[in-house]
């Protein structure tokens, strides 16, 4: 029994063209089986009792080339499951690649979601890579637990595209691979639990990571809808409204296929999958046209995508489809090969199995490697007989049903005799649709899946800390008055921002005082509280309202100075500073920082700009298996803090807290241990004397780069943004 009670469900699966009714699958690279898993997976979830609501978070697309429906800002898929669509990255639909830059301002947009919706999810759950780092900051941020379900992870891509002859050069150009795999290692080390669909996801994906011990992987296969994916024969007991409309399909369907066949009595092959030189297409297109039996003996069917000219389409999709229009060339295989344009994954894609069954043919997946292989649960729940690649999950699968054949996908031959061994044995072809449908019942349902998730939430709750008495102590103070009555917040970096140029700061500061009714403002400094005091006596600035210190460890407000506890216990999750310190002392290009900078959440060093040193230290704290965020900044000083600790989630704290909202708080820094809090949906200025660690933010959205240097820098970006103006 589930420990879980009236849960709020968070998911994200940013790319791809997502939306409850018609899936688009096979579309493109980005829209694959991972769209449709979420989406059922948010329904089933809201089917279970322990679930109050759960949104699925994606990205907002309002782009003339795709459907209206992706603009729509909420989407309804039960009274308990909707879609929550939030815009970053502009509007035009982007490929997941060139995503990477704009996912902090999702993260800082579900914030204010969020803070409408007036309730903190339970569970933040992230899919895919880009989905794990928006979740993975967000459940940081919010102290709430962090599942991740990877659906594909990025060594594994790499490890196959550097095999297939593509350089390591040419694999980041286009797919920013190494980024991915960074980004992977930290979600592997701070999630608190990670979903898989089989044992070889972990085996051969997961295992690649230097983080693959700290992980706390979970087997669960995915459920699939058999109300919709019915056996083949069902139709011959049913007649009801859905059967005629599953008859019309299928007319549309054979009238389709019977275009491409010159005979339309044989059984057919068929594959379905997206056209990916990793699906292999080619490779079952000349098993096929290599063997004049298998031929004789059934025609060939294979839905590759949606495609309306290949000319226009990416580079991978379009080379795929050109090698099998030549295949079919050579061979001469007109009047036996069927590679239809377009079908509805909705409404055709179920009927297509079921004809496929009721012409006694089978279900070929022949990919290099898949790993789970959800079309072949499909097919199977449908009566089809499969034959799949032995690389990935179809392993399983076939172990669980014994429902078909597994091959070495390099093998044209071994691809062709499979098929063969099933389409003219009627009592094994019996035997296996028979298994498949029992089969999949027993192990894929969405019942079953759902059930195993929710105790998977359980355990990543329990991995939480509980919070402690100091936290419960914490009482409201005079600040929070000033704070809760102003509507906008500016923060600023103090040394070489705020300081150096005394004429500049007093305009400032004058500047101020005089919107002091509505503008609050604060430092966020790399300095102890001790250090930063004496910086502001020294230039005799009045205590600000908010200090954010130790490069975001430590936040105090107003005169006093009085720590927020909250955030202190927020930072505790998972922080080994003793640890640290040990797997760093062999390190003979470290030199600790005098004590002074040395801080509870804070460990210093000094470390000379080499390109390989920043490298050493990332490799060395992983091997540990440890938790920890780095921060470099000015050539010279390295900054280890929790991995729930930095300048921009501090801010990001504090805008929750306060309910400021971000696009009302300016950002003002110079320096590299400023990156972090410059980036998102805040107002960013950076100013004239900046160092050179923050010339890659050049061309970020909503980050003003002034030429006038220190406090005038700030004074233009006022300017700039009209941020003391009205609205």
């Amino acid at each position: 029994m589930s420990e879980s009670q009236d849960l709020y469900i968070q998911m994200f699966s940013v790319h791809g063209l997502v939306r409850g009714e018609s899936l688009e699958l096979g579309r493109d690279a980005d829209t694959g089986g991972q769209v449709k898993y979420v989406i059922e997976l948010a329904r089933a979830l809201g089917r279970r009792p322990e679930v109050a609501k759960v949104e699925l978070i994606t990205r907002l697309i309002d782009d003339r080339a795709v459907s209206s429906a992706y603009a729509q800002a909420i989407e309804p898929l039960s009274p308990e499951a909707r879609i929550v669509r939030i815009q970053c990255g502009g509007r035009k639909y982007i490929r997941k690649e060139m995503l990477w830059p704009h996912l902090d301002e999702m993260v800082d947009k579900t914030v204010k979601h969020l803070k409408k919706r007036g309730r903190i999810p339970d569970i933040f759950h992230g899919h895919y890579a880009d989905g794990g780092y928006v979740a993975r900051e967000l459940a940081a941020f919010f102290g709430v637990p962090f599942v991740f379900t990877g659906h594909s992870m990025g060594a594994h891509k790499k490890g196959k595209l550097l095999n297939e002859g593509f350089s390591g050069e040419e694999i980041n150009r286009r797919y920013h691979i190494d980024h991915r795999i960074a980004v992977e290692e930290r979600i592997i080390r701070d999630a608190e639990q990670v979903v898989v669909s089989t044992r070889h996801e972990i085996d051969r994906q997961y295992s690649l990571y230097e983080n693959f011990a700290a992980g706390h992987f979970n087997v669960i296969p995915p459920g699939i809808d058999i109300e919709t994916f019915y056996p083949y024969y069902q139709g011959q007991f049913e007649h009801n409204s859905a059967e005629e409309l599953a008859r019309q399909t299928r007319v549309v369907l054979l009238s389709e296929l019977q275009r491409f066949w010159s005979s339309v009595h044989k059984p057919f092959i068929l594959a379905l999958c997206r056209p990916d030189q990793r699906k292999n297409i080619a490779g079952l297109i000349k098993a096929y046209g290599e063997d004049q039996d298998l031929q004789a003996i059934a025609n060939l069917a294979i839905f590759a995508g949606i495609r309306k000219d290949i000319a226009k389409m990416e580079e991978n999709e379009r080379n795929v489809l050109t090698e099998m229009l030549l295949l079919m060339d050579s061979y001469d295989l007109y009047g036996k090969l069927a590679i239809p344009k377009k079908h509805d994954f909705t409404i055709e894609v179920p009927e297509l199995y079921r004809l496929c069954a009721d012409s006694r043919g089978v279900f070929v997946n022949p990919a290099l490697v898949e790993p789970f292989g959800l079309t072949l649960v499909e097919a199977a729940s449908c009566g089809l007989p499969i034959v799949a690649t032995q690389d990935g999950g179809p392993a399983d699968i076939i172990a669980n049903c014994d429902n078909g054949l597994l091959i070495d996908p390099t093998d044209s031959g071994a691809i062709a005799a499979a098929c063969k061994s099933i389409l003219v044995d009627r009592e094994t072809w019996d035997r296996f649709s028979r298994n498949g449908i029992i089969g999949v019942r027993n192990h894929y349902s969405w019942e079953s899946h759902c059930a195993s998730t929710v105790e998977v939430y359980d355990k990543a709750r329990a991995a939480m800390p509980k919070p402690g008495p100091e936290v419960a102590r914490q009482k409201p103070r005079a600040i929070g008055k000033r704070l809760a009555g102003v509507d906008r917040l500016l923060i600023t970096d103090i040394d070489n921002t705020l300081v150096g140029d005394e004429a500049a700061m007093r305009e400032l500061l004058t500047l101020l005082d005089a919107h002091r009714d509505r503008v609050g403002w604060g430092v966020a400094t790399g300095h102890s509280l001790a250090e930063t005091r004496q910086v502001l006596a020294e230039h005799e600035i009045s205590s600000p309202d908010i200090i954010i210190a130790a490069v975001g460890t430590e936040i105090y407000y107003g005169p006093d100075f009085s720590r927020d506890n909250g955030w202190q216990q927020h930072l505790s999750y998972q922080w080994k500073p003793a640890a640290i310190r040990k797997a760093l002392a062999g390190l003979e290009f470290l030199e600790s920082q005098e004590g002074a900078s040395q801080h509870p959440f804070k460990i210093s060093y000094y470390m000379s700009d080499e390109k390989d040193h920043l490298a050493r230290v990332h490799y060395v704290l992983q091997e540990k298996k440890l938790h920890y965020t780095l921060e470099f900044s000015h050539g010279s000083f390295l900054d280890i803090l929790p991995y729930r600790a930095s300048k921009g989630k501090a801010l990001r704290y504090l805008s929750y807290k306060w309910n400021i909202p971000l696009n009302r708080i300016m950002i003002c820094g110079d320096s590299g241990t400023d990156a972090q809090m410059l980036r998102g949906d805040t107002c960013g200025v950076v100013v004239g004397n900046y160092s050179k660690e923050l010339e890659s933010l050049r061309g970020l959205r909503k980050l003003y780069f002034s030429q006038k240097a220190y406090a005038a820098g700030i004074i233009d970006g006022i300017r700039h943004y009209k941020f003391l103006g009205s609205g």
